[in-house]
C-alpha cells in the first residue's frame, strides 16, 4: 500500500500506492502510512518528506466509502481517529513535507494534504470536500482550513461539497503554486534543494514553531520564539552557517 524511498541527501518519497481505488484510504492503508511516516522519523538522515499519490488521476480520492457505509457509531469514532491519525503523523514530523497533489483531492485527502508543511499541484488538480453531500460532516484536519483560506472559503467549501479547481486552490491560498503536470516534479524539486540549504536543526525548530503559533495568542507567540531563537545556541549549527 505504502512505498517509501530516501535517497542520499535525506529525501524521502512516500507514495500512496493504491491508484486503482484512486488511492482512498481504508484501514489497512492508513496503518500502512502511519507505520512508514513514524519508522521515517526514526532516520537520523531525513530532511524533507515528498507525499504523493499513484499514478495522475488523484493525490487522494478520500476515504474508502465502502468501509464508511459498515460502520456504526461505535467504529465510526475508530475510524475517523485513524484518518486524524494519517494527517498528524505528517504534522509531527520534524522535517517539512511537500504535499505533490496531482488529479482528485477530496475529503480525508484534503485533510492530509492541509497536514502538509506545503502543497504543489498540477494545474489537472481537483479539490473538495463532499462529506455533506452523503450525509456526515467534514472533521478532524479539516479544522485546519480556516488558516490556509478563511472562515468564508471554508465554509463555502465545508457547506456546499462544491470541488473547486487548481487555479481557485492557488488563488484561495490553498497551494502554493500550480504548474502544468509534466512541470509538478520539478517545481516540488525547487522547494527540496532550497530547504536542504538550510540548517537542518533550524528548519526542524521552525517547523515546531509554527506549529505552536496556531495555538498560541501573540504574546505567548512572541516569547515563544525568543525560547526557541536562544535554544539554536544549544549546537554550532548557526557558527557553522
Amino acid at each position: 500500500w505504502i512505498k517509501v524511498s530516501l535517497d542520499a541527501r535525506g529525501v524521502a518519497c512516500v507514495t500512496i500506492a493504491n491508484a486503482a481505488k484512486l488511492n482512498t484510504l481504508n484501514r489497512a492503508v492508513m496503518t500502512a502510512l502511519i507505520d512508514a511516516v513514524e519508522a521515517l522519523a526514526d532516520q537520523p538522515t531525513l530532511r524533507v518528506v515528498v507525499l504523493r499519490g499513484a499514478g495522475t488521476r488523484a493525490f487522494i480520492g478520500g476515504a474508502d466509502i465502502t468501509e464508511m457505509a459498515t460502520l456504526d457509531a461505535r467504529s465510526a469514532r475508530d475510524f475517523i481517529t485513524l484518518v486524524h491519525r494519517s494527517c498528524e503523523v505528517f504534522r509531527r514530523l520534524p522535517v517539512p513535507v511537500i504535499a505533490r497533489i496531482q488529479g482528485y483531492v477530496l475529503g480525508a485527502g484534503l485533510e492530509v494534504a492541509a497536514a502538509c508543511d506545503m502543497r504543489v499541484a498540477a494545474s489537472d488538480a481537483t479539490f473538495g470536500m463532499p462529506e455533506v453531500r452523503i450525509g456526515i460532516p467534514s472533521v478532524v484536519e479539516a479544522a485546519l482550513l480556516p488558516q490556509l483560506i478563511g472562515w468564508g472559503r471554508t465554509r463555502e467549501l465545508l457547506l456546499t461539497g462544491e470541488t473547486i479547481d487548481a487555479a481557485t486552490a492557488e488563488r484561495w491560498g490553498l497551494v502554493a503554486q500550480v504548474v502544468a503536470p509534466e512541470g509538478l516534479d520539478e517545481a516540488v524539486e525547487r522547494r527540496v534543494a532550497a530547504m536542504l540549504e538550510c540548517g537542518p536543526r533550524a528548519i526542524s525548530a521552525q517547523k515546531a514553531l509554527i506549529q505552536a503559533w496556531e495555538n498560541l495568542p501573540m504574546r505567548g507567540s512572541i516569547h515563544r520564539g525568543i525560547d526557541c531563537f536562544a535554544a539554536s545556541w544549544d549546537s554550532d549549527e548557526h557558527a557553522r552557517m
